[in-house]
């Protein structure tokens, strides 16, 4: 323990001996260790010389994807495999039906007629629902 303002024994103290001791102990483990950059494999000067061969892994897997890639070429020009169940065909031709249904009653009444019953309509109903009328004349 330290205490400021007063004098100080010219003898170390058994605490400031063990500091001593553990840093020497500490400095001595570290001694042999390297200083500097890390030095990696293959960048810089040194390893430019050295370069790893390739291996016939990448050709011969280059090989097999060029080769799938035509098999599934040629399936696919064979014929297209209609991979859906019997009812999801069903529900997809009664949806084109529906849509060519709606296609149809949209196509026989023109822009007055549906006016006029778009009126009708309005007519019908109570004030409560007053929306003008639209008149496809002004």
């Amino acid at each position: 323990m330290h205490l400021k303002g007063v004098c100080q024994p010219p003898y170390k103290s058994t605490e400031e001996e063990d500091v001593e001791s553990t840093t020497t102990k500490m400095s001595d483990q570290y001694a042999t260790v390297q200083k500097g950059s890390l030095k990696l494999k293959g960048i810089g000067v040194v390893s430019a010389g050295k370069k790893k061969k390739k291996k016939d892994k990448e050709k011969k897997r280059l090989e097999q994807q060029i080769n799938t890639n035509r098999n599934e070429e040629e399936e696919t020009k064979s014929g297209y495999i209609d991979k859906r169940t019997p009812a999801q065909i069903a529900f997809d031709k009664m949806q084109e039906k529906r849509q060519m249904e709606r296609i149809l009653n949209k196509a026989e009444k023109t822009h007055k007629r549906r006016v006029e019953d778009f009126n009708r309509h309005l007519d019908s109903l109570t004030e409560h629902y007053d929306i003008p009328k639209v008149s496809w004349t002004k």
